[in-house]
């Protein structure tokens, strides 16, 4: 399930809420009981295979002409 962080305009306090996707907008009090939240924007980790060895001959990935989509 997603986690969404979330600061407290009253207090300051920073916490995370586990929700479903759909409810990703809905608000949520703090663990005081503050009522003025709001969510900060989460950043995603995105990672590779690793170790920065190449196992083979550089693949051209991507999308649009000449970028391996159009078979130019």
């Amino acid at each position: 399930m997603p986690r969404y962080e979330f600061r407290c305009r009253a207090c300051g306090d920073t916490f995370e809420v586990n929700r479903p996707m759909s409810e990703a907008s809905d608000p949520s009090d703090c663990p005081q009981g503050h009522a003025d939240t709001v969510k900060l924007l989460s950043t995603v980790a995105v990672t590779g295979r690793g170790g920065g060895a190449s196992s083979g001959p550089a693949v051209p990935a991507g999308g649009g002409c000449c970028g391996g989509a159009c078979g130019c």
